[in-house]
């Protein structure tokens, strides 16, 4: 079977992180490697670029990697982090945090590859709830 491309989420709050997760490992029936970077390395609320580091190394299973951050300063970290360790098969996503990890974790799950994983999460940001 392939591999699934993996998923980062880089999140100010590590609690609102794993309830994230929670519901994308159901989504995705555990297929798919969903990591946290949630939270700073003392537990406290903010972004860390270590975490976020060992996030994507540990969600890679070859199929590539999409990060999504939810806001603010998350974007920063992880685009330094990003840079820092540059590679073409891991992308850091504009999109809507929860939205755009269900869309990302539904596609990936699927089977499909880097490309529409990462479009199917940047067209989360049109989904209406109403």
């Amino acid at each position: 079977m392939a591999e699934h491309v993996g998923i980062v989420l880089v999140s100010h709050s590590a609690a609102m992180a794993a309830g994230l997760r929670e519901l994308l490992l159901e989504l995705g029936s555990g297929s798919v490697p969903v990591l946290l970077a949630g939270g700073t390395e003392d537990g406290g609320l903010g972004t860390s670029y270590d975490l976020i580091v060992r996030a994507v190394a540990a969600a890679d299973r070859g199929a590539g990697v999409v990060v999504l951050p939810d806001l603010g300063s998350s974007v920063l970290t992880a685009r330094t982090a990003l840079e820092d360790h540059p590679r073409e098969d891991v992308v850091l996503v504009d999109a809507p945090f929860v939205e755009g990890a269900v869309a990302a974790v539904v596609t990936a799950s699927a089977g499909a590859g880097l490309a529409a994983v990462v479009g199917a999460a940047e067209g989360a940001r049109d989904f209406r709830k109403l």
